[in-house]
């Protein structure tokens, strides 16, 4: 399968041979069982509640335990009575990880790549070079880019709109587009289903150095 290759100003440079990882079809179960696992694996437990035998207070008994007519208590620390212990509340020592295999996880990828390339929001980029980093050139950038069919928001300045990967880092290139809220810079090497599927496009740099990337972090 070929597809159309543009350069940095929005202008055809030629087309590129696609493996056929990029026939498969969309998989939602995987997809989706990668993806929550990922947010699972990232996810921090910061809330946490005191148990009774963390909260201060409650070593003396409230009052004796016959002869006042009152309930019998041991601790103004129990769970019902206030400033009390709290029972089964959250606790920060949780552990929220799940574990993905690495057929599932590349699979995963893979699928999620060719339906960007079917629903059109792959863009495959010749080559990125800024002349000195600066945001107002990778402005340029973008909105020479949203002038082909399909990525015209791509000019636009709020939301996950894309993602650039690079086949190897470039810092003038980082630093040209941090200032970007829309886009974020990766290396292709760090690409992942989740980072994926919270982006609209797809922007891949320098395509032939861009799939030896992906299928050598990913075979």
């Amino acid at each position: 399968m070929k597809t159309k290759v543009y350069n940095q100003k929005g202008k055809a440079a030629g087309e590129v041979d696609l493996p056929k990882s990029f026939d498969l079809p969309w998989n939602a179960d995987l997809v989706h069982q990668v993806v929550v696992s990922m947010q699972s694996n990232q996810r921090l437990g910061l809330a946490h509640a005191k148990t009774r035998g963390e909260v201060s207070g409650g070593g003396k008994k409230p009052w004796r335990q016959k002869g006042t007519g009152r309930a019998r208590h041991g601790s103004t620390r129990s769970p019902i009575w206030r400033k009390g212990g709290v029972t089964h509340g959250p606790r920060n020592d949780r552990d929220y990880t799940q574990k993905i295999n690495k057929k599932m996880r590349t699979k995963a990828l893979w699928t999620v790549l060719a339906s960007k390339q079917r629903e059109g929001d792959l863009l495959w980029l010749e080559g990125l070079k800024l002349e000195t980093p600066k945001t107002k050139l990778a402005q340029g950038v973008l909105k020479n880019l949203a002038e082909l069919k399909g990525f015209n928001k791509l000019a636009y300045r709020s939301g996950n709109r894309a993602i650039i990967a690079l086949p190897h880092r470039d810092e003038a290139l980082t630093r040209s587009f941090r200032n970007l809220a829309a886009v974020r810079v990766e290396e292709v090497r760090n690409l992942n289903p989740l980072d994926l599927m919270s982006y609209q496009h797809l922007v891949l740099v320098d395509p032939e150095a861009s799939l030896k990337a992906l299928e050598t972090r990913h075979k």
